[in-house]
């Protein structure tokens, strides 16, 4: 069975892809943009789930997990606005920058494990 450091390597290293894939979505809109990163989020999400059992730490029992998944629906939610459901340039535009920061949010609660991460 793989351990605590192996899955928390394939956390962090999904985390960078799928983030990157988001960044570069926002230029380009290649095919390939489109299906990698639904590869991509699936490791990342068994992997977080692999972790928060290994860790006995889950959403909603843990405040730093809870913000953490709540700013991955808002992530999502601005992401799929930014990549599809804007009506217009300047929202998908807004709704990209957005993503950004939630984005940075929730990587600092993952570093402080603190619900309020860089707002601390």
């Amino acid at each position: 069975m793989l351990e605590y450091s192996t899955f928390k390597q394939i956390h962090m290293s999904a985390v960078v892809a799928s983030y990157a894939l988001f960044f570069v979505r926002g230029f380009l809109g290649s095919r390939w943009l489109k299906i990698v990163p639904h590869v991509i989020d699936t490791v990342l999400l068994a992997s977080a789930i692999a972790l928060a059992t290994m860790l006995r730490q889950y959403p909603f029992a843990s405040g730093w997990l809870t913000a953490k998944v709540t700013g991955l629906v808002v992530y999502v939610v601005l992401g799929t606005i930014a990549l599809k459901r804007g009506r217009t340039l300047r929202v998908r535009v807004a709704a990209w920058i957005a993503a950004q920061l939630v984005f940075l949010y929730i990587v600092s609660v993952a570093i402080t494990k603190d619900p309020l991460g860089i707002f601390r």
